[in-house]
């Protein structure tokens, strides 16, 4: 076999080699998990979990019932959740987000949130575009709720009397 053949030999081995490490880390990444509900972080976790997740009913059950235009049932939640798809990232699914903060004061909380957008632009172009988003729970018959959130993940009618 001549040296070019075995170095085009080598080369090809590698490639084959980075794909199945890659495809391997890939599956051995852990899945998300829901984490305890006994803190404010971790109910604001499985609220963007279970929406992530599609899961509507979970995540409307962490929805304070006392806020002004509570929807009335879980499927006026994933209405509006799916109505306002740009709020809660359903139409880009390389968004990231990871809890950066809790601070608790007696019954109320405030929960920030660090989101990562991603997006390609071209075959060699990508940008990325963080931003944080601010929950507000109390915490309502032992359980911490979800009754506000500024920006993301949220749609403005939950805070109208009027709802949607």
């Amino acid at each position: 076999m001549k040296n070019t053949d075995k170095f085009l030999v080598a080369i090809v081995a590698g490639v084959v080699l980075l794909v199945a490490a890659a495809f391997g880390v890939a599956a051995l990444r852990p899945k998300p998990a829901y984490q305890a509900e006994d803190a404010p972080d971790g109910v604001v976790h499985n609220y963007l979990l279970a929406i992530k997740q599609a899961d509507y009913d979970r995540a409307y059950g962490y929805l304070s019932p006392k806020i002004s235009g509570y929807p009335p049932t879980a499927a006026d939640f994933a209405r509006d959740v799916r109505q306002s798809s740009y709020n809660f990232q359903l139409d880009n699914p390389a968004t990231t987000v990871s809890i950066q903060a809790a601070y608790v004061t007696d019954n109320r909380a405030e929960v920030i949130v660090h989101e990562t957008i991603f997006q390609s632009n071209g075959l060699f172009g990508s940008s990325e575009y963080p931003h944080s988003t601010t929950f507000q729970l109390r915490r309502e018959s032992e359980q911490w709720k979800i009754y506000n959130s500024d920006q993301s993940y949220w749609t403005w009618c939950w805070s109208n009397a009027d709802g949607c």
